[in-house]
């Protein structure tokens, strides 16, 4: 078999880890759903749905009906999955005939989905998504008494799985008023068209972020996307969690299911006043070793971490110099003892020392999410225990 530059680690044990602690925290009567969009945030949905099945998840969140086919492929028929975003209303026939639940946010779609069960003769699974503050997609206010004629007009084709909205940024304090404010709308919607006889089977609106800092946003079900991955939202969402713990349990809960490695292609050693690499943006101050890593920005490591990433090498932490390149990178290995076929850890620990995601960001202005999602579908993905 024709090996990788770098592969990805994922380990059962961190899942299980991660899983527990949410469960610990949302109690016995939420449902959580596993947002696997983006790939399962970079983890990649062929490997991941099953890992989560192994821990007890039954239910999973795409973005599309594209990632919905992914997970449908690769998971088990007791496990149910929802599209939060695009589907074209040519696969809404796929869709309703595999069970797959989906969410509705504008007319055309709901009629559309309610024609063509009506045709198959079997209830398209629809979560009616509401607008209350975030203003991309959702019925609003003006809509709701159209909204309620179609579905006491389609009920017979229609099975109601759930009302839901997306919440402004609950991982930020800044939020929190326009939060709140969304939390009023939402219930205050749920009340009008409870009035109308129309009563979804449940009530959703929390993301990772939410489900940790706002209580009341669990209701019946959570959306459960970068915290079962090992990453906390956002620093102010980890830091609200740990100012409600007692001293002695002042520490990240959370374990990374991810672990990126490549190997040293190349070791070279450069004269002072050299320069290295493209351009001029790095001169050897000192007589250097470099070691060449066979990864760059085509795999996903940014180029904006130029002489600013890290990663670790025989248990030393080394930077990176140079412009990273499309398929290579140049680290500085001068104080270590380091030879082709070396290992190095791109993301993930090892005897005490860690390269975070967090770090990419801290040193690239990127997002947790961001990375993670940009890493390439080519890269093997590995199970470990």
């Amino acid at each position: 078999m024709i090996s990788s530059p770098s592969k990805i680690y994922l380990s059962q044990s961190s899942l299980a880890n991660n899983l527990d602690f949410i469960r610990q925290q949302l109690g016995d009567e939420v449902l959580l759903s596993s947002v696997v969009k983006g790939n399962a945030y970079g983890h990649g949905i062929a490997q991941f749905v099953p890992m989560a099945e192994q821990c007890g998840i039954r239910h999973f969140s795409v973005f599309c009906a594209d990632e919905a086919h992914q997970v449908k492929e690769v998971s088990s028929e007791k496990s149910d999955i929802m599209i939060m975003g695009d589907i074209a209303n040519e696969d809404l026939s796929w869709a309703i005939e595999n069970g797959i639940e989906f969410f509705v946010f504008e007319f055309d779609r709901l009629i559309e989905a309610a024609d063509i069960a009506k045709s198959l003769g079997v209830k398209a699974k629809v979560h009616i998504e509401v607008e209350t503050g975030l203003n991309r997609t959702g019925f609003d206010k003006h809509s709701l008494t159209e909204l309620a004629e179609v579905l006491i007009k389609k009920a017979e084709h229609l099975s109601l799985e759930g009302i839901c909205t997306h919440l402004a940024g609950a991982e930020s304090i800044a939020n929190h008023v326009r939060i709140k404010k969304q939390l009023s709308v939402f219930n205050q919607t749920v009340k009008w068209l409870k009035k109308k006889d129309i009563h979804p089977k449940k009530k959703h609106t929390a993301c990772s972020a939410a489900a940790m800092t706002y209580p009341k946003t669990r209701m019946d079900m959570v959306r459960i996307g970068i915290l079962q991955y090992g990453f906390w939202p956002g620093p102010e969402t980890f830091i609200h969690f740990l100012g409600k713990q007692k001293a002695e349990n002042k520490q990240d809960p959370l374990k990374r299911v991810i672990k990126w490695k490549s190997t040293v292609m190349s070791t070279k050693s450069i004269a002072r006043g050299e320069f290295i690499g493209y351009g001029n943006s790095y001169l050897a101050h000192q007589d250097m070793r470099v070691a060449t890593v066979p990864v760059g920005y085509s795999h996903g490591y940014s180029r904006v971490l130029s002489n600013q990433g890290r990663a670790l090498i025989n248990n030393t932490r080394v930077g990176v110099i140079g412009l990273v390149n499309m398929n290579m990178m140049m680290l500085d290995v001068t104080e270590v003892d380091v030879s082709k076929g070396d290992e190095v850890i791109l993301i993930g620990g090892d005897n005490g020392l860690e390269i975070s995601v967090a770090s990419f960001g801290e040193l690239s202005n990127q997002l947790n999410y961001e990375l993670l999602t940009r890493l390439p579908y080519r890269i093997p993905r590995i199970i470990t225990k």
